[in-house]
């Protein structure tokens, strides 16, 4: 994958990190780590040196990860990965998941809320379910992974946790619930920096632009509709999407000692987009 050039956003063997901000023996916890940015995430903190937990929905995509990852991560000790297919809504479940994997690895250095969604459309066609189910996803999920992660990294001497958020949370564009609860997110975590600092907990949001993932939302309306795809990026400055490679770049740096002095932080990677969707601003 190139994040500088031309938009692939395909997964590939991610560079690592040099020096200080290299991960060795870190031991995150990632929620919704086999897609997208998720499995960027992932795949960069492997190779980085990294042990890494990680849960999504299906076993099938967990064993995917797993059976293209040790070629990416060579640096990596055995056993350097654990995973589990859970739903991140149903009661319990992901608590016991951090539990488990901090007893696999001995600890926990940092987690990474990746993990998110959206149900239901616009204002009429919503309903209050459809507004519940999109707090959960993001709001909710991130609550409780950092509040069942707190009491071991209190135990590991404090840690790094990153919240991924969305340039929605603050540049308003349809749907409203998606935005909202984005919007929460990033506060929740300027919050949860104060309240977990004394525990050297440190807490940052970082907030991805539209990216170009394969298959997805950009990537269709690029090959599908080119026109339309075109006036989208021409307000981006770089004329281009933000790479999952890139985001996932500056979430390895904020679970890193080389960051040791940032929390509380908002941390926008987007290459100063504007409209998150070519329905904002």
């Amino acid at each position: 994958m190139s994040g500088d050039r031309g938009g692939e956003s395909a997964p590939v063997a991610a560079p690592g990190l040099p020096g200080v901000f290299r991960l060795d023996g870190k031991r995150v916890l990632v929620t919704g780590g086999t897609r997208g940015l998720g499995e960027q995430i992932v795949r960069l903190l492997a190779a980085t040196g990294a042990r890494v937990a990680t849960c999504a929905r299906t076993a099938e995509d967990l064993r995917a990860l797993e059976a293209s990852l040790p070629a990416e991560s060579d640096t990596s000790p055995s056993g350097a990965l654990f995973t589990e297919a859970l739903d991140l809504t149903a009661p319990d479940r992901l608590e016991a998941f951090v539990q488990a994997s901090s007893e696999r690895f001995g600890g926990l250095d940092g987690v990474v809320a990746c993990a998110g969604g959206a149900r239901g459309r616009g204002l009429e066609e919503a309903d209050a379910r459809d507004w519940s189910a999109t707090w959960e996803l993001n709001v909710g999920h991130t609550a409780r992974l950092v509040k069942a992660a707190v009491p071991h990294l209190r135990h590991s001497g404090g840690g790094s946790v990153v919240v991924v958020a969305s340039i929605s949370g603050w540049k308003p564009g349809p749907q409203a619930q998606y935005g909202a609860a984005k919007a929460a997110q990033i506060h929740l975590a300027a919050s949860l920096a104060r309240e977990l600092g004394p525990d050297h907990i440190r807490v940052n949001a970082v907030s991805p632009g539209s990216m170009l993932i394969p298959g997805k939302r950009w990537d269709r309306m690029r090959t599908e509709e080119p026109a339309s795809y075109a006036r989208f990026t021409a307000e981006v400055p770089a004329g281009r999407l933000v790479t999952p490679l890139e985001v996932a770049r500056v979430v390895a740096f904020l679970l890193s000692d080389a960051s040791s002095g940032v929390s509380g932080a908002h941390v926008p990677v987007d290459r100063a987009q504007n409209a998150p969707t070519p329905n904002g601003y």
